[in-house]
C-alpha cells in the first residue's frame, strides 16, 4: 500500500496531506479491539463520571464510565475509562469521540491496554546493632 501511495505523489495524481490521511485511516481501520474497553485521554480536570457518562452514551449501553482521580486532591488526572456492553459499541465510540471536545478540550480514545501485575512489595529492611539501616537509593539513613 505504501509503494502505491508513493507512485501516486511522484506521478503527481495526490497531495502528501492526502497520501498521509489515507495511510493514517487504513491503520486506524485495520486496528481492532479486542475489549470494550476504551481509555480516554485529555479530559478536562473538571469532567466527572457523570460527564463522561452522558458524552459516551450515545454509542451504546455503557457498563462504566470512570475519571481517574488523584487521592490527595480529588481533581480529575486527564483521563479516565469507559466501558461497553460490546466491542461493536466501542468500536463506534471510538470513532465517534475520538479527537472531538469535552468540557472544551479535545479528548483521544484509545484501546485500554490490560493491567501489568505489579511485583509484589518489598519487606522492609531490619536496623542493624547500631541502629542504622542502609538504603540503597539515598545512602545512609539513621
Amino acid at each position: 500500500m505504501f509503494s502505491s501511495a508513493f507512485r501516486r505523489l511522484v506521478n503527481g495524481s495526490s497531495t502528501p496531506s492526502s497520501i498521509i490521511h489515507s495511510q493514517l485511516a487504513y491503520i486506524r481501520l485495520s486496528s481492532t479491539l479486542i475489549t470494550p474497553k476504551l481509555f480516554v485521554s485529555g479530559l478536562s480536570r473538571l469532567t466527572t463520571d457523570e460527564k463522561l457518562k452522558e458524552a459516551f452514551s450515545a454509542f451504546g449501553q455503557l457498563v462504566e464510565a470512570k475519571v481517574i482521580v488523584d487521592r490527595a486532591s480529588g481533581r480529575s488526572k486527564g483521563f479516565g475509562f469507559v466501558t461497553y456492553a460490546s466491542i461493536e459499541e466501542a468500536e463506534k465510540a471510538q470513532e465517534g469521540m475520538n479527537a472531538k471536545f469535552l468540557d472544551g478540550w479535545v479528548i483521544f480514545v484509545d484501546p485500554a491496554k490490560t493491567k501489568e501485575p505489579r511485583p509484589p512489595p518489598q519487606p522492609e529492611p531490619q536496623p542493624s546493632e547500631t541502629g542504622f539501616r542502609s538504603n540503597k537509593t539515598i545512602g545512609w539513613c539513621g
